[in-house]
């Protein structure tokens, strides 16, 4: 059987779960300040934990804001982050940047998406998703938001933040009505509150794509609900074993979730303070939770069933991995 490292590296990979801000590669801000953000923090430790969200929020935050002042910080930043992607043979991306709101990111949004766009490399395909707080529709944003469904750059919206925060009313018209413009809607759920809340997304929301959805798990109707509907859990495991979602990779719910029919996928969630990488996510799935090759290529088809990508990508990607599978056995 080809070597596992070997195997993964071969895999034609997406990534459909990548904050922008929390995927800054750690060396770019070591090469900036490297008396400020000295090299290997404490929060890159293989055992280290995030005791809460708000210790995560406080450590991504305290990191990502000084850097992204500028489109071409972004840009910049998506240039290291996207080779990164090309190394691992990653050859989809979906990444969400986080609407600018006064005080938090001071760079005109579209301004932000022609950053990003402009360092995708060749034989990479990048969708570009505006990610929102469940509060931001208040105030200013408000007509931000609404004119989401005229931006043709924007591939789609993602609903994130800390998930306790109650979805406010407006969520649902405002989805509905971005569906109806062609975008693609996705919701974090199922990650810090319970099943119910990836029902409330399900729902309410009309989302088919959640972000994380492993605490779906706890309710066997949800994961029903999920399959019977035909949604995709974007898993983040190296990100759910760092703020305790799991106790540990061999305890992860995604296997079951799988077996019960839910469609998963592989992402890094935010690799600057998770220190995790794609390659790295799948190897720690083999090595801690006994996934077999089989069991990673059908992850890997997954990101490709959900891609958004002309039909011919799609199957030319799909053959490619069912010859990998084949030639590794």
């Amino acid at each position: 059987m080809m070597a596992l490292k070997d195997y993964i590296q071969s895999l034609p990979k997406t990534e459909t779960h990548l904050h922008i801000e929390g995927a800054l590669p750690y060396e770019l801000l070591h090469a900036w300040k490297p008396e400020t953000y000295r090299l290997n923090p404490a929060f890159h430790a293989e055992d280290f934990r995030y005791e809460s969200f708000p210790k995560f929020d406080e450590t991504l935050l305290g990191h990502a804001l000084p850097w992204f002042v500028s489109a071409e910080r972004y840009h910049e930043a998506a240039k290291a982050i996207f080779a990164k992607h090309v190394a691992q043979n990653v050859r989809y991306v979906e990444t969400s940047f986080h609407l600018p709101v006064a005080g938090f990111i001071n760079v005109p949004a579209r301004e932000i998406i022609a950053a990003i766009r402009s360092a995708v490399p060749a034989g990479l395909e990048v969708r570009i998703f505006a990610g929102m707080l469940r509060t931001d529709y208040a105030g200013p944003m408000r007509t931000v938001i609404d004119d989401l469904v005229n931006w043709d750059e924007l591939a789609g919206v993602d609903l994130h933040g800390f998930e306790q925060v109650p979805t406010e009313s407006w969520t649902a018209e405002v989805w509905a009505r971005l569906r109806a413009a062609g975008k693609i809607t996705k919701a974090h759920a199922g990650e810090f509150d319970g099943a119910h809340r990836v029902r409330e997304a399900i729902e309410q929301l009309g989302v088919t794509r959640i972000q994380h959805g492993v605490r779906a798990s706890e309710d066997p109707a949800v994961v029903a609900l999920a399959a019977a509907r035909g949604v995709t859990f974007d898993v983040c495991p190296i990100s759910n074993l760092k703020l305790c979602v799991v106790p540990s990779l061999a305890k992860h719910p995604l296997r079951a979730l799988m077996q019960a029919g839910v469609r998963c996928t592989i992402s890094t969630d935010d690799p600057l303070v998770f220190f995790n990488t794609v390659n790295g996510e799948y190897h720690a799935l083999a090595t801690e939770a006994g996934f077999t090759h089989a069991e990673i290529a059908q992850l890997v088809r997954n990101g490709w069933e959900v891609a958004d990508v002309p039909a011919a990508t799609r199957a030319r990607m799909l053959a490619e991995i069912d010859r990998l599978v084949r030639e590794s056995t």
